[in-house]
């Protein structure tokens, strides 16, 4: 049986980040997709990295304020080794708060200045801000990442699922689909499907296209709904979170909500076509925070439970994990997000 230095079970961002940085220490990589890789992750995703958000506990913040730091010198990388681009904006995000206090890294917006920045905007009763943030299109980032990891020559499996990760005599051995592999390491990036304690959180949103193709340039995020544009045209409006299991359907009269929001901060959306709604699984977990780290059985690892910011951790999530396939102490603390403090959930 052949024997890699790793084997990831989950073609996600989260685990193609991680193949394309151990390839690039050096390992030998094979990646096991229960579907096709890139296409299922992607699609519960915005795509803001958002590092500050009001919501992301303090916890997560260093890792979150470090992953977004990397993500030039990442989409760079990616955009290079799979000769395509990933839809990278550096506009900024305008910020509605229903007060008038915000956090410290939020510039407020007099009316004028907001009218400069994004004219088609209405805040109606709330306060606008701005913030310095980035936004990037999942399906394009997750696509040049599957492109950049065959390109650095690691092996993927499609439709090929992992049923079961076992130590025998200090190899690794995997059982998926109907084959049996052997490694030094497996890393469980299975996302959603990862298991206990990670669980399915449903987000279900949708794609206007506007006539105007710039009608919006910035991120908007309001309390009840958030907008983000595309460099083609067109806009995002996001996003439910919703304990539904692995149901992915999707709610006409919750889309239409979504719909509406849009409409009543920026009018011309009224009239702008729906031109595509999904629901997708984000992977959550008992406190919001990842799962990192190595299992109770030593060889078998975990990142997963990343929730709403797997595209922004991708990044540090595949410097650490890395770091802790190889020995080495990794630069940022995730004692917080140790697999450990779940046994009870597991067992």
């Amino acid at each position: 049986m052949k024997t890699w230095d790793v084997i990831i079970a989950g073609g996600g961002i989260i685990g193609l980040s991680l193949a394309l940085e151990l390839r690039e220490r050096g390992a030998g990589v094979l990646v096991l997709d229960r579907g096709e890789p890139g296409r299922e992750a992607s699609s519960a995703a915005a795509g803001m990295l958002a590092p500050t958000d009001p919501a992301t506990s303090v916890e997560l913040r260093q890792f979150a304020v470090e992953s977004a730091r990397l993500y030039p010198g990442f989409v760079q990388r990616l955009e290079s080794a799979a000769e395509t681009t990933v839809d990278f904006r550096r506009h900024g995000t305008v910020v509605l708060h229903e007060t008038h206090d915000a956090p410290s890294d939020n510039t407020r917006l007099s009316a004028e200045e907001l009218k400069q920045l994004e004219p088609a905007l209405q805040p109606g009763p709330h306060f606008a801000f701005f913030l310095q943030e980035n936004s990037v299109d999942p399906d394009f980032l997750s696509q040049a990442a599957v492109k950049a990891v065959r390109a650095c020559g690691v092996e993927m499996h499609s439709h090929t699922a992992v049923q079961r990760m076992s130590s025998q005599n200090g190899t690794i051995e995997v059982n998926a689909g109907a084959g049996r592999f052997a490694a030094r390491v497996a890393v469980n990036c299975q996302g959603a499907w990862a298991g206990a304690p990670v669980r399915p959180r449903k987000g279900q949103m949708c794609y206007l296209r506007p006539q105007n193709p710039d009608l919006l340039r910035r991120v908007v995020r309001a309390p009840d709904v958030y907008l983000v544009p595309r460099s083609s045209g067109k806009i995002l409006v996001g996003a439910t979170v919703e304990d539904a299991g692995f149901d992915k359907s999707v709610e006409t009269e919750t889309v239409n909500t979504l719909y509406r929001g849009a409409a009543a901060l920026v009018p011309e959306l009224a009239a702008a076509p729906m031109v595509e709604s999904w629901a997708g699984l984000r992977p959550g977990t008992p406190d919001d925070l990842p799962v990192m780290g190595e299992t109770e059985t030593p060889g078998i690892m975990i990142s997963s439970g990343h929730f709403r910011n797997g595209i922004l951790l991708a990044p540090a999530a595949a410097k650490i994990m890395a770091d802790v396939i190889m020995g080495r102490s990794p630069e940022i603390d995730i004692s917080a997000f140790s697999p450990a403090r779940f046994a009870s959930v597991r067992g």
